[in-house]
């Protein structure tokens, strides 16, 4: 077969970017729709939430395996049994709806499964596109990437809403089948580069589980990629804490029309700056964008909580949502350079296993922090009441208000420090590319 061009390569890329975009979308659509089908039979915020747990977690569990098999297994070979068992399960919730038969647990079983074949989609994703991608263009393509995270995060509850009212849930869950489908198609219809195998990554005798602890045997002996997975799970956890407060923070202080006006702004900041990173492609030293706009994210999470208002709400989602997308295609292109390719799938999915395993812990603990803790700290004549109350406020919404104060506050002092961490730093000149 003949080899392909870098022009070729990207042209690929382009195609498989367009399906996952697609699919994304398609996905955004049925989240959206089976939350609501859950929260309006049962109306339990908990079980809910519980669609949120067992979409994330099983992934998270399973993603060493899958990473292993990912470099065992060709990468589009791996991305086309996630986006098919996740149809799979789709299809099933479907025929379950069509016949009645549907059940909370069914949603959250077919979340389970979807979660565990996702384990594979991101790593084989994120490998096949270091294959793809000259490393010069690595920005642009990751930037595309997180573009099209945003433009589902924007597009699929506006779309589902309209959707409901006149295809009903099940017409929404089968229009998500059709993307699957369609996102296969595109796979199949590409050719991906063979993967090049050096010494370090030859381990395919290995027991599974040997190779699958093999990605954190490679994270630990170099200490500036273990200091950017710690430092990138450390800012998901309090701003995971933030992320699970927003909606109650805003409606402390403003009506519900003014929470889904705010939920915009910070997706169109999002998609901005991710379409900025699409055609910028970022800094020379990507290191310096994730931590100085982890710093800016830090700074609006604190502002928002020191002057809680509707103006301010705007302005800092918009900020925190315009930098995310660059911290995440940045950070991403520092492990694409630094990890041979061949080896980049079990590396991706300890990675991703850790800097995703805050998240439960931070949806877990957010709760009992506000309500438990802080909440009754700002009460009228609670204990901060006379200090710190003088600055932010007293009555309800102002403790969680405290909460995200303390929140942006660790996450300034987190940025700060990686800035004077010399490994993390100088991560990319003390770890050479890749070859």
């Amino acid at each position: 077969m003949a080899t392909l061009t870098s022009s070729s390569k990207f042209s690929v890329f382009v195609l498989i970017w367009f399906g996952q975009l697609v699919s994304l979308i398609g996905s955004g659509l049925t989240r959206f729709a089976l939350g609501i089908w859950v929260y309006q039979r049962t109306g339990s915020v908990t079980q809910f939430g519980l669609i949120l747990l067992f979409t994330t977690l099983p992934g998270i569990l399973l993603s060493p395996v899958a990473g292993a098999l990912i470099d065992r297994w060709p990468r589009r070979f791996c991305m086309i049994l996630s986006d098919s068992g996740a149809a799979l399960s789709t299809l099933v919730i479907a025929l379950l709806l069509f016949t009645g038969k549907l059940e909370i647990w069914h949603i959250y079983l077919a979340s389970a499964v979807s979660s565990a074949f996702n384990a594979f989609q991101w790593p084989a994703y994120a490998a096949a596109t270091t294959l793809l991608v000259p490393k010069q263009l690595l920005g642009r393509a990751n930037g595309m990437v997180e573009a099209a995270e945003a433009a589902a995060e924007i597009l699929s509850p506006a779309i589902a809403g309209v959707l409901i009212a006149t295809i009903k849930i099940q017409g929404i869950i089968f229009i998500d089948f059709a993307t699957f489908i369609f996102s296969v198609i595109t796979l199949l219809c590409v050719h991906f580069p063979e993967v090049r195998t050096i010494s370090e990554g030859e381990a395919k005798k290995e027991p599974l589980l040997r190779e699958a602890a093999f990605g954190w045997t490679y994270i630990t002996a170099r200490s500036g990629l273990l200091a950017l997975l710690v430092f990138i799970a450390v800012v998901n956890f309090l701003t995971g804490v933030v992320n699970v407060l927003v909606t109650p923070l805003v409606l402390a202080f403003a009506p519900v029309t003014v929470l889904g006006s705010v939920m915009s702004v910070g997706g169109s900041g999002m998609l901005i700056g991710s379409l900025l990173m699409s055609i910028w492609g970022g800094v020379k030293r990507p290191i310096y964008a994730v931590l100085s706009f982890t710093l800016l994210g830090g700074l609006s999470i604190m502002f928002a909580g020191l002057r809680p208002s509707i103006p301010v709400f705007f302005v800092t989602a918009f900020l925190y949502f315009f930098g995310l997308p660059i911290i995440n295609a940045s950070g991403q292109v520092i492990w694409q350079k630094k990890v041979a390719p061949d080896i980049q799938g079990r590396v991706f999915a300890v990675r991703r296993m850790i800097a995703w395993g805050a998240l439960p812990l931070a949806y877990l603990l957010a709760g009992p922090l506000a309500d438990r803790v802080f909440n009754p700290l700002l009460v009228a004549n609670g204990p901060l009441a006379a200090s710190i109350g003088r600055i932010i406020g007293v009555g309800p919404g102002y403790g969680i208000a405290l909460l995200f104060v303390v929140m942006g506050t660790l996450t300034v002092f987190a940025a700060i420090a990686g800035y004077f961490y010399p490994r993390l730093r100088f991560v990319e000149e003390e770890l050479p590319d890749a070859q």
